[in-house]
């Protein structure tokens, strides 16, 4: 976006990894709250046409001001200050119990996650490019997403790479996944695969998997198992899954080519995963079984 663009005068774009260093969560928290605010609004709007109380709200009134919607119209130093000290760790405690003993894997995992965003310009100019997209055509918003997880898995040290998108589908399709399956992706990165099948069993089979609370439950809890050993895939992987509408799935750290006390056989019914082929092994971890 140019700087004339700007309504806000925010000056020349700075593209936000010559701010960074390593891989880059900065423009994939930003979608995420724009995203949170647009399922908010899609809560307010059914709420509004039944004339009902806003069911599950993801915002409470006190944190208006933390809605992509309203603070993207505020100064450049404004925002920064709202979404630093406000939205960022809002987001962080996203499906958080209030006692700590029943929190979401997202929560777990956002718990070391810093702010990262160097400057209010920074902010301001990714806040502008992404407002610019326009965001009514689902696989927009999905090509964006998926362009921006590309970037941060690129830029991984653990080989890591995005697998494409119609290559992921096809996969799906084929495998055709049912609500009693157990699905496994042993190296999700950044859930592609997990998400997917989310998408698949919400399009083919929603009237099983929310019939009742015991099968939403299933769905949201015991249906989807990914591991990674990276801290930052699994952070964008579990907000990734909790963007897609699957509330707590079984996102955790293991390495899943070491040597484990867990029995894993015969757990799960259907295996999806395209491993890294780089980086680097310890062989003395390595499960036996692999090395023969």
């Amino acid at each position: 976006m140019a700087s004339g663009d700007s309504p806000r005068g925010r000056g020349s774009p700075e593209s936000p990894n010559q701010a960074g260093g390593a891989a880059d969560e900065k423009p994939t928290n930003d979608t995420a709250s724009q995203r949170l605010d647009e399922l908010h609004t899609l809560k307010e709007n059914k709420a509004n046409r039944l004339r009902k109380p806003i069911e599950d709200p993801i915002f409470t009134p006190k944190q208006d001001r933390l809605r992509w919607s309203r603070f993207k119209e505020t100064s450049p130093d404004e925002m920064f200050t709202t979404v630093r000290d406000l939205a960022f760790p809002s987001i962080k405690t996203l499906g958080k119990s209030a006692s700590g003993e029943d929190d979401s894997t997202y929560s777990d995992h956002m718990k070391d996650a810093t702010f990262m965003m160097p400057t209010p310009k920074v902010l301001a100019n990714i806040v502008d490019q992404l407002d610019s997209i326009d965001m009514a055509d689902t696989d927009t918003k999905g090509d964006l997403y998926e362009y921006m997880l590309g970037k941060i898995a690129s830029a991984g040290q653990n080989g890591q790479f995005r697998t494409p998108r119609h290559i992921i589908g096809l996969m799906v399709d084929m495998t055709a996944p049912t609500p009693k399956d157990r699905i496994c992706d042993s190296a999700c990165g950044t859930a592609g695969f997990l998400v997917a099948v989310a998408i698949y069993l919400m399009t083919h089979c929603g009237d099983a998997i929310y019939k009742d609370a015991a099968s939403r439950r299933r769905f949201n809890e015991a249906t989807f198992h990914g591991y990674d050993f990276d801290s930052t895939m699994l952070r964008i992987g579990s907000m990734n899954m909790l963007l897609h509408g699957v509330e707590n799935p079984d996102i955790r750290y293991k390495d899943s080519l070491a040597e484990s006390d867990e029995d894993d056989s015969e757990k799960y019914t259907l295996l999806l995963a395209n491993p890294p082929f780089a980086g680097s092994l310890d062989y003395e971890s390595t499960a036996k079984d692999l090395e023969s």
